[in-house]
């Protein structure tokens, strides 16, 4: 476990934080999926949008067509 990851009695701190009541049994998998979401996004965060428009600015069926098609 790296110092990252979330621990099933912080996770339990912070439902009880939230105000949340989580039973002692979901303490660990509340915390197993709390870091499963946790490196799929980090994986998204490393991402290189560049010059990808936000999606508000996407229009269906206006979709630039290749001249040669």
């Amino acid at each position: 476990m790296s110092a990252d990851e979330l621990t099933p009695p912080e996770a339990a701190r912070w439902a009880a934080r939230a105000g949340l009541s989580l039973p002692a049994d979901r303490h660990a998998a509340v915390a197993a999926t709390a870091d499963h979401i946790h490196s799929v996004v980090a994986v998204l965060r490393e991402l290189d949008f560049g010059d990808t428009p936000p999606a508000a600015a996407y229009r269906a069926g206006e979709e630039k067509r290749d001249a040669a098609v």
